[in-house]
């Protein structure tokens, strides 16, 4: 751990001039604010351990802080400046959501048009929903389609593979009658978009959206980054050692979070949507559209643990942007969270003041801490410690998660066998939605493997069940079991809500 740290004090002290800023970017903030923000955002990387991390503050147009801290990579000297790439994750979302109000401004798509209207071939699983989804239900987690992540996270299922598969998946409410986040409708949008524009959404928003504001070292896929020097790694903390690993995917679903891009060229993108998505050569949107873009849409149902401190008043989410009230003012902001990064976008349109966040550790949460200490010491006042404030709660939570775990762990029953021979377990069971899960024999030790992507050694809990203990180790650990039928034999096996028939 002591290497890691000697790693961002070099950075620290090598990236940006931040001295000097003022100077550069005319901005009205005194050298004193700079360099106590400076000096809080390094203790917090200290304290929450995290690798690698890349901030950039906007207020009044102009960039007031852009910094890094760290290394790109543990255990390497490489460290984190302002062309790093990172995950942007769900942020991405945002992206998407000015794309296709690129497509509104020009009359080809309307945002209460049936995605039917554009793409008859999709399915979902009630025909009432399939007919009346409109495009912007696409953008608002409230189709009644509840997560399905399973579709893509680690299946190696295709675009188009994921969309087919959504007439499978039973609705968990009623059309808009709530709310639960829900990544695959944005790949629903982006092949809207694809319909109307004739190109992929990958290559629609590097010539619409990455190439006007100058985004150079952003790409629109992780596959577009492979051989770039300057990208960040991706790590987990794992019993207090941080684990480096190799970046998870999103490409399937892109148009939902598979961006990665850098400070400087964050930087662009935040100017243009606090400035009504203004640039230096135009703008992106209407100014009615641009404002669609962030006006509540739907109630925000779901609770970050955050938000037991901020404490919000009201919970909105607009097309692709969380919303709430701080201090008075409405904050639109997203989180992006993929296998071992993290980022943050928040923004506060009326105090014309954004923050922009990236980090390589998994839900590495002083994002929050690091988002709201911004917009206090650039724009609202204040100096609350939200770092320290969320670093207890989420100590607190892992504490209680634990407990809950020990007294999950403390219901086995002790003394008990299989009730087949291990060789009988083993076979290829499959399910229509869920793929295929294959159960081995290896050195006397029953092994898994669902969908050839995620694989685990199977250790006897009691009776039927196994726990699986997952070779990627930041996966955790499960409890899957086999089922009987009226003969003895085995006939299928479940785990993680998912359940599987054995082949014949």
């Amino acid at each position: 751990m002591k290497q890691i740290f000697c790693c961002m004090v070099i950075g620290f002290s090598i990236l940006f001039e931040y001295t000097s800023l003022k100077a550069q970017t005319g901005a009205s903030v005194s050298g004193e604010t700079v360099a106590a923000f400076d000096a809080y955002v390094a203790k917090a990387v200290r304290d929450w351990q995290v690798p690698g991390l890349a901030i950039v503050v906007v207020k009044d147009g102009q960039t007031v802080f852009k910094q890094g801290y760290g290394v790109r990579q543990v255990g390497e000297p490489a460290v984190v400046d302002g062309q790093t790439i990172f995950n942007c994750a769900s942020t991405t979302k945002a992206m998407t959501a000015a794309c296709m109000g690129m497509l509104v401004d020009e009359g080809k798509v309307g945002w209460d048009d049936p995605v039917l209207k554009y793409l008859p071939d999709f399915q979902l699983y009630d025909p009432y929903v399939t007919r009346e989804i409109r495009v912007r239900d696409l953008f608002i987690h409230n189709t009644g389609v509840g997560n399905a992540d399973y579709l893509w996270a680690g299946s190696g299922l295709t675009s188009d593979e994921i969309m087919k598969k959504m007439k499978l998946v039973k609705p968990s409410y009623s059309l808009r009658s709530g709310f639960v986040y829900q990544n695959i409708f944005y790949l629903v949008a982006g092949k809207v978009i694809e319909k109307v524009s004739g190109q992929p959404w990958s290559v629609f928003i590097k010539r619409r959206l990455f190439e006007p504001l100058s985004m150079t070292r952003t790409k629109s896929l992780l596959s577009e980054t492979i051989g770039d020097a300057n990208r960040t790694g991706v790590h987990f903390l794992l019993d207090g050692k941080i684990v480096s690993s190799i970046p998870d995917t999103a490409d399937a679903i892109a148009p939902a979070g598979s961006v990665w891009s850098c400070v400087d060229d964050l930087a662009m993108w935040v100017k243009c949507m606090l400035d009504s998505s203004k640039y230096a050569g135009g703008r992106l949107l209407k100014p009615n559209t641009w404002a669609e873009l962030l006006k509540p849409q739907t109630l925000d149902d779901e609770l970050y643990p955050t938000k037991q401190i901020t404490k919000p008043n009201w919970k909105t989410y607009g097309l692709g942007w969380f919303q709430h009230d701080y201090k008075g003012k409405k904050l639109n902001f997203h989180t992006g969270s993929l296998g071992g990064a993290i980022a943050i976008h928040g923004q506060i349109p009326e105090e014309r003041v954004g923050v922009f966040i990236l980090g390589n550790l998994d839900h590495a949460e002083l994002r929050h801490a690091l988002m709201y200490r911004a917009l206090d010491q650039f724009a609202l006042g204040g100096d609350r410690d939200w770092s320290a404030e969320f670093q207890q709660l989420y100590s607190g939570l892992k504490v209680e998660a634990d407990k809950k775990q020990k007294e999950a762990d403390a219901k086995r029953v002790l003394n008990t066998q299989p009730s087949l021979p291990l060789s009988d377990y083993v076979g290829r069971y499959e399910d229509p939605l869920y793929g295929v899960v294959q159960i081995s024999l290896e050195s006397g030790q029953l092994r898994f493997a669902h969908n050839d992507r995620t694989f685990a050694r199977l250790e006897h809990w009691h009776y039927d069940t196994f726990r699986a203990v997952y070779d990627r180790v930041w996966y955790g650990k499960s409890l899957v079991s086999f089922q009987l039928d009226e003969m003895g034999k085995v006939s299928g096996v479940s785990g993680s809500g998912m359940n599987f028939a054995k082949s014949k």
